[in-house]
């Protein structure tokens, strides 16, 4: 082996080495049925139930749990995607019987515990309307990673832009994936029995 040849030996074998690595951590992330905890998405928070009862990410944990940010005022995406997690827990079944999604507030300073309670109130019952003061929905927000923004309207009302998408986490109160609602509820229900 020439001595060029040996310079180069050392840094083609790290390039390939960490080509390897690199697709054995894609595979393992990416493989149907065995996807891992993929992001830091989450974490701690303390927010008020329906009932006025404090609630914290540790009452959801033991079992996988969907969230997804809204508000009750939203015209369109948030009864939709409530509607379809409804579905969607229709067709998991008993086995479902522990997993929650947790509605959370981009609003609070409309969404009371008691409006909350109300509003989700039409969809399915583990669906849990979730609220607090703007300091703590801003923290969960962040947590998150969630886009909401305030957009005025005429007269003095309001609106809110926000993120629609509905998180997917494991039973320990990891984020998996967002979960995709543009197909049947037994395909939807599938993904989330895997975590079970």
């Amino acid at each position: 082996m020439t001595h060029r040849a040996k310079r180069l030996a050392a840094p083609i074998a790290a390039f390939l080495f960490g080509l390897f690595a690199l697709g054995i951590a894609a595979y393992v992330t990416l493989m149907p049925g065995g996807r891992q905890a993929t992001a830091n998405i989450g974490g701690p928070f303390t927010l008020v139930a329906g009932d006025g009862r404090k609630v914290t990410e540790h009452d959801f944990k033991g079992a996988p749990f969907l969230v997804f940010f809204g508000f009750t005022h939203c015209p369109d995406v948030c009864p939709t995607k409530l509607q379809e997690m409804s579905d969607v827990f229709q067709a998991l079944g008993p086995k479902g019987s522990k997993v929650r999604a947790l509605f959370i507030t981009v609003d609070p300073e409309r969404d009371t515990p008691e409006v909350m309670k109300n509003y989700v109130s039409s969809f399915d019952e583990h669906i849990v309307g979730l609220t607090g003061d703007r300091a703590e929905i801003d923290r969960v927000v962040k947590a998150y990673r969630v886009f909401a923004r305030k957009v005025p309207l005429e007269g003095g009302d309001y609106t809110m832009e926000h993120t629609g998408l509905v998180y997917l986490m494991n039973r320990d109160g990891l984020f998996v994936g967002s979960l995709n609602l543009d197909r049947t509820p037994e395909e939807a229900a599938r993904e989330i029995a895997r975590e079970l």
